[in-house]
This record gives structure tokens, sequence and C-alpha cells, in this order.
């Protein structure tokens, strides 16, 4: 067996999930005049496929160590390449939106078990190495995403973004087949109660805020989905506390640095993932630029998690996770407060480039910290199920994220010309800086360094990019 082809499968199979996410940022714009899809079309695009893959998340890794992690993994991949066909094919915006939700079932089914089956060949002294260079990868692909969007959507069309995984698929599935070994964990049995329940809340939550601009809040159908979701929400957390097997043990959450690094990631994830729903729009649509154009761009935002990522990762061993999580998000909120006070549709890219380069850095220097303060707080043996809720807690969070701003820029802002979407824009920015204000407060609830934790060893941070 090569160790380096199940690297290399894994990592591809994760670079195409992870380019996925943020690959069809910058051609919002362009599926907005080809599909006459409104505000609220767009953004379910994009909280289609971010709920379904937080919601499964959990559930992959289970159906992986039960049934086999190749065979749950490479179904991931053909489920994910053929709903990337139909978004390709889509005639209208609900078709897209209904393709976009089945591939985040199959990114839910490829991203856990990609690392799982990295775990199961690498031994333990060589496995940060492997795992380091599997997340650098799929960080680039993340950064790259906006380039590749905006690149495609202008040289070809915006349908070509979901075209380019067929290849890769078709190609990555048989190798899988034949290069990776199978291997399988402690079964488990998938928390099925808590499964419903928490996609009842996130989806009924979710859909009272998107559909409060067009329907209004005292209408029937946002009061009933909010308080649907609002009892889902309140039974998960019920359910969780007697369930054989919880999807979220209550006990990790009266661990502090647990239970306030996902909190602060929770705000950091819906910050970042709303303001970049925005960030590309505003470009082409407030500032007139072209998809390419728009893409290039926000590296000067982006582009920081490869240099600041890594070394604040490595500060965090040294000073600890509250500092760097609370200064992060501060400067993310700087940053978010920057552009909301200065854009406008004339406004020079230069001046641009200061809020985003603060932002990015705070960023980059919180995602590492505010992931290191929940692993360190719970024992080995806890690791796999806080790393699944944390991750779980990030999708979700960018999925409110992207409603709650939504629901800024609709009260002040439209479509209807430049001047118009930066109104709305810069409402969208301020509540971002608000959340990420938010985070920085919660984030002073981390233990300080030298607290003692349940983990028996301390170890360097892992933590992934993939926004």
């Amino acid at each position: 067996m090569n160790r380096k082809w199940v690297l290399g499968l894994a990592s591809a199979a994760s670079v195409m999930v992870a380019l996925d996410a943020t690959v069809v940022t910058t051609a919002l714009s362009r599926i907005r005049l080809d599909l006459g899809a409104s505000i609220e079309q767009l953004e379910w695009t994009v909280n289609a496929y971010s709920l379904s893959f937080a919601v499964l998340l959990m559930t992959g890794s289970v159906l992986g160590d039960r049934f086999g992690r190749r065979k749950v993994f490479t179904t991931g991949l053909a489920l994910f390449t053929a709903a990337s066909v139909a978004c390709a094919l889509a005639p209208g915006v609900g078709w897209l939106i209904a393709a976009r939700a089945v591939q985040g079932t199959g990114a839910a089914l490829v991203m856990p078990l990609a690392m799982a089956l990295l775990s199961a060949v690498y031994p333990p002294q060589e496995r940060p190495r492997a795992l380091g260079l599997f997340a650098g990868l799929t960080g680039l692909a993340v950064v790259a995403g906006p380039v590749v969007g905006g690149a495609v959507t202008q040289g070809l069309a915006w349908q070509w973004i979901f075209w380019l995984n067929l290849p890769i698929g078709l190609t990555v599935i048989p190798l899988v087949l034949r290069r990776v070994p199978e291997s399988r964990g402690i079964a488990g049995r998938v928390d099925a109660g808590g499964l419903v329940l928490v996609t009842g809340a996130a989806l009924g939550l979710v859909w009272g805020l998107v559909r409060s601009s067009a329907a209004g809040w005292g209408s029937a159908e946002v009061v009933g989905t909010l308080i649907a979701g609002t009892a889902c929400a309140a039974a998960f957390v019920s359910w969780q506390r007697v369930a054989d097997r919880p999807m979220v043990p209550p006990r990790l959450f009266r661990l502090p640095g647990f239970a306030a690094g996902n909190a602060a990631g929770l705000f950091l994830y819906a910050s970042l993932y709303g303001s970049l729903f925005f960030a590309a729009q505003y470009f082409q649509t407030g500032r007139g630029d072209r998809p390419l154009a728009s893409g290039l761009h926000l590296l000067a935002w982006t582009a920081s998690v490869t240099i600041v990522a890594p070394l604040a990762g490595r500060l965090t061993i040294r000073i600890g996770a509250r500092p760097l999580a609370s200064l992060g998000l501060a400067l993310q909120a700087t940053g978010m407060g920057w552009l909301a006070l200065v854009a406008t549709p004339s406004l020079p890219y230069w001046e641009l480039i200061a809020p985003m380069l603060i932002a990015g850095a705070g960023v980059s220097m919180a995602m590492p910290a505010t992931q290191t303060a929940v692993l360190n707080a719970v024992t080995p043996e806890q690791l796999g199920k806080a790393s699944g809720v944390f991750n779980t807690g990030r999708q979700l969070g960018g999925v409110f994220g992207v409603a709650v701003l939504a629901l800024a820029f609709s009260r002040t802002g439209d479509y209807s010309g430049r001047a118009a979407f930066t109104d709305g824009f810069t409402a969208a920015m301020t509540v971002s800086g608000a959340l990420s204000l938010a985070g920085a407060v919660t984030a002073l609830g981390i233990p300080g360094r030298g607290a003692v934790t349940p983990s028996s060893t301390p170890s360097a941070p892992v933590f992934t990019t993939n926004r």
C-alpha cells in the first residue's frame, strides 16, 4: 500500500468539496441575472449546501465507522459529483438550490472520512505532517475559490464551476476503490432523533429569517417556522440529555474552553460566511467589476489564511488560545466596520485593501485559536466528538450569518442600482462587525494558558481551513 496515494486522493476530494464552498461567491451576480433569482434565492443557493453539510457531518463519520470508511467516502464522492452535474444543468433556481443541498450531503460524507482514511494509514509519528499537508491544500482551495469562480464565470459560464467537478470525480472514485484500503472505526449508532431535531431547528430558524423580508415578520409563515425551529432546538437539547448515543454530549458544554471556543467560533464563521456572500457581489453589482477582477480583489482578504493561520497556530501553543481568539475577532470587527464606513460605488480599490487585510488577518488568527480551545478542553477520547461539534457549529454559523446579513441588506438596499446595493452592503458589513465583536467578547471566556484542561498532553492545534 502506498500512503501517498491515500494522501493524494483524500486531498483531491477535499479540495473539490472545499472549492465548492467558495467558488460560487463570484458567480452569484451572474446566477441572479441568468436565472432571475432574488436575494432570498441566492441565500438558499449558498445555505442549502452549508445546511445539509452541517447537519449530516457527524452522521457521515458514524456511517463510515459502521459500514466502511472507503465505501461511504466513495458514495459521498459519487453523490457530490452527480449533484454537481445537476447544478450545471439547472433550468431554474429552484433546481439549483435542490442540487446544492444534495451536494452538501455528499460533502458531509467526504470531508470527515477523508481525514479518517488518512489517520488510518499513517502512524502517529507521521500523521501530523500528512494532516498538515491535507489542511494546507484544502485551505488553498478555499482561497482560490473566488478567483476560480470569477475566471470560469467570465471566461466560460457560471455552469462550468460545477462541470469542473465531473472529471475530478470520475478520476478519483475508481482510484480510491483500487488504491485506498478499507477501514472501520468503533461502530456506533446514528442519533436519529438528534439528527431530525437539529435539522428541524436549523431549517425552521433559517427559513423564518430568510422569508421575513418578503413575507413580513408578522406573517403566519415566518412566525410559525420560527416557533417550530425554536421548539425543535429546545427538544434537541432535552433529547441530548437522555439519548444513549447523543450527537452532542451535554457534559462537554460544562467545560469552559469547549463552550466558549464553540460560541466564539459560531460568531466567527457567521460573520465570515455572511460577509463573503456580499463582498463578491459588492465588487460586481456595487462597483461594476467583472467576475475575475472580483475574485482577485478578494485575495487581499482571503489569502492571509495561508500566511497568518500557520503562524497563529504555533503562537497559540505558546501563549494560549484566548488572546489570539479575542484579538483576531476584534480585528475582524475592525475590518468589517471600516468597510461599512468607506464603501461607495466609486471608491478606489486601493482604499479597500487595508480593511480587508485587517479582517483577513483577524480571521486567520481566530480560526486556529477557537478550534484549539475546543480540542484542548477535552480528553483524547473525546477529540473526535469535539471536532465534529465544532465543525458542525462552523457550518451552521455560516448559514445563520448569511441569513442575518441578508436581512440587514434587505432593510436598506436592493439590486436596483449600484448606490442601492452599496447602501445594503454597508448595513450588512455593520452587522458582520457586530457579530465579530460579540465573538471577541465571548472568546474572553476561554481559559488562560496556565489553566488545567482534561487533555492528557497538550498538542499542536489541528485546524481546518475550509470555510
